[in-house]
């Protein structure tokens, strides 16, 4: 006899559900708690499932119960300000506005010496909005070249650069895990800072494949964008958020400040692959030219000679 559509209905949803349930468990609890709650929702499954079987709608009613419970355990689940942070992520950058004036604190401006060890910097930087003349992108791809992490850097007339940088807010001790990033694990924290300490961070310590591409913006749009950087960075001083994967990561948080500029800005795979950024960007017309992948060797030599890293970085 073949399960009839209802039931094969009500499995899925149990399904799904409880394999939801078990995964936020296991990132959320730890321990003790982690094993109860294993067990807990195994037994509760298996008895919304023969509930199901034998009273239709009972099962469906005690399905909607512990759905509601679990959401409310979810939601309770909140962003905070307060953990024992990381250094690197200790302070996210925050910002101040007086007519074209920005000003800029909590700038990390670390000297790194390993990818794990650095001396703390931190400085205060006022921007006029009137000399800001070039956007650019930064890539930095460590392991799969169809996943990168996304920098965003804006040049101001006088040589100076800043950049911001969506990321994860890890406490001490914490890796970055892509499960946890789906689950509240880690709240989300704008880092600005200068290209010496983050593009250097990850092309010159980490060696990983850093690519820099020019972004075409017009004045308005340069302004537009570096406000909107602002404004994500006073309102994370407000009310903390989480970081998500898929959802609100290194890509889509640019994606998002873009779209108050260009409302037509399409979806695409760049977004969640974001090692294709660069192609999505491409097709759309944003680029303003070919990436310039960073050599560490080449710019370690400028550098000996006394150039600035920034211009190092730039030179033909």
């Amino acid at each position: 006899m073949r399960p009839r559509p209802a039931r094969i209905a009500f499995g899925a949803v149990l399904g799904l559900g409880a394999v939801w349930t078990g995964l936020a468990c296991w990132v959320q609890l730890a321990g003790a708690l982690r094993i109860g709650a294993g067990v807990g929702l195994v037994v509760l499954a298996l008895g919304l499932w023969r509930l199901g079987r034998e009273r239709a709608l009972r099962g469906w009613i005690g399905l909607a119960v512990a759905g509601c419970l679990v959401g409310l355990w979810y939601q309770s689940i909140v962003p905070r300000q307060d953990r024992g942070w990381a250094i690197d992520v200790s302070r996210g950058v925050r910002a101040t506005q007086t007519g074209d004036i920005v000003t800029l604190s909590d700038i990390r401006d670390f000297h790194w010496t390993t990818p794990d060890t650095a001396t703390p910097h931190w400085i205060v930087r006022s921007y006029d909005l009137a000399t800001l003349d070039s956007v650019e992108m930064f890539t930095s791809v460590w392991s799969s070249p169809a996943i990168a992490h996304l920098l965003v850097s804006f040049g101001f007339s006088n040589g100076d650069h800043v950049v911001f940088s969506a990321e994860i807010r890890r406490e001490n001790g914490e890796a970055f895990n892509e499960l946890g990033g789906f689950f509240r694990q880690f709240e989300l924290v704008l880092i600005g800072a200068t290209e010496d300490d983050i593009v250097a961070l990850r092309s010159q310590i980490r060696h990983e494949t850093v690519t820099r591409y020019p972004v075409a913006l017009d004045a308005d749009e340069r302004r537009a964008l570096f406000l909107a950087y602002v404004g994500l960075a006073q309102r994370l001083q407000t009310a903390p958020e989480f970081y998500n994967t898929v959802t609100a990561n290194c890509t889509t948080v640019v994606w998002r400040l873009a779209h108050g500029l260009r409302p037509d800005l399409p979806l695409g795979a760049g977004l969640v692959l974001s090692g294709y950024l660069p192609g999505y960007l491409a097709k759309l017309g944003v680029l303003g030219g070919a990436g310039s992948r960073i050599d560490p060797g080449m710019i370690a030599g400028r550098m000996a000679r006394g150039i600035g890293y920034s211009q190092a970085i730039r030179m033909p």
